[in-house]
């Protein structure tokens, strides 16, 4: 019986066999593609991840090398109604007082901020050097005048003589000589003396016009020495019953300065009051340096409110129309370059434009563009100096405002 069971086995096994091993063979083929399948899944995707960070590598790189700059639109001045410029105050005649003698100073009568009038006594220089040159000079002119006396009477004796022809002629013509030397002699000693006696009334110094004393450079004992190259000035007188201002108008509005022409001054010590000046003249040329034309203006001051030598800020009334429209800018967008000034501007295919300009004012931080830019041109702030035209840039974004935390 137990034969006959195994004997089943083995036929059963023996028929069993084949078909597990096709199975098998099927098994290892599919888990051979599905391996092959997800093997070339993995080939692609690497592919295809090395082929975006391969661009993004390039559009960085790209970005990188373009240029970003930031822009700002010109702000429009208006139709020029009013010019608003610095000026300087002077007095309408100031000067320096120097001594014309040399000497000590004897005394002073005057100081700082006194008011004189034309002739008045400043000081006094004490000379004896001076004096003592006067008096000889006055010796030697009464001798002078003494050989001139006995030179006309041997003159005129020897003319009689000579009439008589009791002396020869030579002898008549030396002694007539003689008196007229003597005649030259004394007017020369008589010109010294005069010399010596203005000088000695230089001891006194007087103010040249009526003004105020505006400075003393000098004290009692000091040694004084003539010309003005020798030392500060005694003292300075200014007349400031009128003042003068002088301003610097850029070349764009010089046809439109004509006498007459109305201002007004704003001063910084005065806050809230102005005060009128009438353009009185010009220079009539412009300053080749400057590109400004130099007008002079006057201001009524009887009333001794304005000091020379004071800042103040002119506001010119302009006829409608007068001069042409200039933009504002800031300073930095300014490009030097050997032809002249440019700034760089970006055209709507993001391209830099290089356009020349004109400068009128000088704010500090801003300029004045008078020529050479319009209203719709974007101006690149801060171009470096490798700019150059075509160059194809970045525009960044305007920067937002900084909010303020509210308390």
């Amino acid at each position: 019986m137990d034969q006959l069971i195994r004997t089943n086995e083995l036929e059963a096994a023996s028929t069993l066999a084949p078909t597990d091993t096709k199975g098998g063979a099927r098994q290892l083929r599919r888990t051979g593609v599905v391996l092959g399948m997800t093997a070339l899944v993995v080939l692609i995707w690497s592919g295809l991840s090395a082929h975006h960070a391969s661009a993004k590598l390039r559009e960085s790189t790209q970005a990188a090398a373009v240029t970003t700059v930031a822009t700002t639109q010109p702000a429009a001045q208006s139709q020029l109604g009013e010019l608003i410029l610095p000026g300087n105050v002077q007095a309408n005649y100031e000067a320096p007082i120097y001594a014309r003698t040399s000497g000590y100073l004897k005394r002073w009568l005057v100081d700082i901020g006194t008011p004189v009038k034309a002739g008045q006594l400043l000081a006094e220089i004490e000379s004896p050097e001076v004096d003592q040159q006067l008096r000889q000079a006055q010796a030697d002119l009464a001798t002078a005048e003494a050989n001139q006396k006995i030179a006309d009477l041997t003159a005129a004796r020897w003319r009689n003589l000579r009439a008589s022809d009791s002396v020869s002629k030579q002898e008549a013509d030396e002694k007539i000589s003689l008196a007229a030397s003597g005649d030259a002699q004394m007017q020369a000693a008589r010109a010294n003396v005069q010399r010596l006696r203005e000088l000695s009334g230089f001891e006194k110094v007087i103010s040249p016009f009526e003004g105020v004393v505006t400075a003393r450079n000098t004290d009692i004992g000091r040694l004084i020495a003539a010309g003005e190259n020798t030392g500060p000035a005694l003292f300075r007188v200014a007349d400031m019953h009128r003042l003068r201002l002088y301003v610097s108008v850029p070349q764009t509005y010089a046809a439109v300065m004509k006498p007459g022409l109305k201002a007004d001054l704003l001063f910084p010590d005065r806050p809230g009051k102005a005060y009128v000046a009438t353009l009185d003249s010009t220079s009539s040329a412009i300053d080749a340096s400057t590109r400004t034309l130099l007008a002079q203006l006057v201001i009524d001051n009887k009333n001794g409110e304005l000091l020379p030598g004071a800042y103040a800020e002119v506001h010119f009334k302009l006829p409608p129309g007068a001069g042409a429209v200039s933009y504002k800018l800031p300073a930095n967008v300014l490009l030097f370059r050997s032809d002249g000034l440019h700034v760089g501007t970006v055209d709507a295919n993001n391209r830099v434009v290089l356009k020349p300009v004109e400068v009128g004012r000088d704010y500090g931080s801003d300029v004045e563009i008078v020529r050479g830019l319009g209203a719709n041109d974007n101006v690149i702030l801060a171009p470096p100096d490798s700019l150059t035209d075509g160059l194809t840039v970045r525009v960044a974004p305007p920067a937002k405002p900084a909010r303020v935390a509210k308390s």
